[in-house]
């Protein structure tokens, strides 16, 4: 049963994926700015899913982790 529900969660994600690269990429955004969008959205998903349902510790690597992310949209979209 689990594994039906993680491949239902990744299929909804991967066929919002498409369709939102294929928008934005038609809107002129570069491959390089989404990808580092889609690691931002991710990891903005992943952190508290691993902290509240998980029961994982909220540490200063989070923290960093989630400033390196902001410096990379700050350098990938400053031209």
């Amino acid at each position: 049963m689990a594994a039906f529900v993680s491949w239902g969660i990744a299929l909804c994600e991967y066929l919002l994926q498409v369709r939102v690269n294929r928008i934005g990429f038609a809107g002129g955004l570069t491959l390089a700015q989404l990808k580092i969008m889609q690691e931002v959205t991710t990891l903005a998903g992943f952190v508290p899913f691993a902290v509240l349902f998980m029961n994982q510790p909220l540490t200063l690597d989070y923290l960093r982790a989630g400033l390196c992310l902001v410096a990379a949209l700050y350098f990938i979209f400053r031209s």
